[in-house]
Parts: structure tokens; C-alpha cells; sequence
């Protein structure tokens, strides 16, 4: 195998599915069977499409131009206290735009933190809410991570991150307020085929 781009589609396909929660990890590795070349077994080609988050990494959390840590917020209409990961220029002497990084259906991983630290680096404060944080936090690993993000309950995740502003409405920009921030979570949840997974 030469690289990422020489990976058949259908490969391609079954492996966002795998990640995206519509598949799992078995049945990926018994579907993509049948398309591998020989001499190459399903399970090298998902070592070969899964993130190496250390080598991805673009900003060291130790970046002494930023100032980073993990902070805890009530979500009282969601699970109550929830944690995320906050990064944020280390010296300012204005007002920063803020951006609220959310996390796709394996936790905050280490991608989604070094997110918020590029977002810092560029001028932002970032704050990347765990949906995992009930359960314990991010496991340590995408797959046990998409597991406890099947044990949440959609809803309750919803109000968790929209109850990030601690306020009934939330603008996001002068056109979006917190109903439709509401069906854009809702839409993406049905996009990814997430609802089935988030309620088990």
C-alpha cells in the first residue's frame, strides 16, 4: 500500500461509516476485506486511515503564546456539570471573538483540543465542550470513545452544548439564534446518523 489516496472509495465510504457510528469496527473490517489487495489485510488498512494525533498536532499545548486548560460549566437542563478544554491568546489587551469547537461522536480527543489551540493561536478564545464528561471524559481512544458517545442521550447533549452560553438565547450571528442553533445540532446529528447511536 503507497499511501492514503491509493485506497479504494469503497474503502473510503465504509471507513466514514465506521467512524461516523452507522458501522462498526467489525463490520468494517469484514466488508473492507473484500476490496484489499492481497497481501494487505482489512486491519492494516484501518491502521493506515485512523488519525496518529501526535504527528496532526500543529500547536504544542505549551505554546507560551497561548494559555490553555480544561474548565467546568453547569448545564442544568443537560447533565448538570459538564468540562472542556479552553484555549485562549495568553496576552490581550481587547475584547476576543469566541468559538465554541464541538466535537464529532468520539469526545474531545486530542484533535479537538489541538483545534481550540490553532483557534487561540489565530486570535480566538476557544472553548471545546466534552459531551463525554457524565461518562467520565474521552477514554483515551476513538472507539471506546464512540461507545460512550452511544450511551448519551441526544437530547441531553444538545442542551449541553447549547447551554454553554448559560443563557435561553444564545446569538451566535446577527441571523442565528438558539432555535436554530438547536436544528442545525439536530441536522447534523441525522446527517452522521448519530441519533441511533446516541440513544443506543
Amino acid at each position: 500500500m503507497r499511501g492514503k489516496t491509493d485506497i479504494d472509495r469503497r474503502i473510503w465510504a465504509l471507513f466514514d461509516g465506521y467512524v461516523h457510528g452507522s458501522i462498526t469496527r467489525r463490520e468494517f473490517l469484514d466488508r473492507a476485506a473484500r476490496f484489499t489487495a492481497s497481501g494487505i489485510s482489512a486491519a492494516t488498512i484501518l491502521t493506515a486511515l485512523s488519525p496518529d494525533y501526535a504527528l496532526a498536532q500543529k500547536v504544542d499545548p505549551a505554546d507560551p503564546s497561548i494559555s490553555v486548560g480544561y474548565k467546568k460549566y453547569a448545564s442544568p437542563k443537560g447533565a448538570g456539570v459538564m468540562r472542556g478544554y479552553f484555549a485562549r491568546p495568553s496576552t490581550t489587551g481587547h475584547k476576543l471573538p469566541g468559538v465554541v469547537v464541538i466535537h464529532e461522536n468520539r469526545g474531545l480527543n486530542p484533535y479537538i483540543e489541538d483545534v481550540a489551540r490553532r483557534l487561540a493561536v489565530a486570535g480566538f478564545i476557544a472553548f471545546a465542550p466534552d459531551a463525554l464528561t457524565p461518562l467520565g471524559g474521552y477514554p483515551g481512544n476513538d472507539d471506546d470513545g464512540r461507545a460512550l458517545q452511544r450511551q448519551r442521550d441526544g437530547e441531553e447533549m444538545i442542551e449541553d452544548f447549547a447551554g454553554l452560553a448559560g443563557v435561553e438565547l444564545v446569538v451566535i450571528d446577527a441571523d442565528t439564534r438558539l432555535r436554530q442553533f438547536r436544528q442545525e445540532l439536530r441536522w447534523n446529528e441525522v446527517y452522521y446518523g448519530l441519533r441511533r447511536g446516541f440513544t443506543g
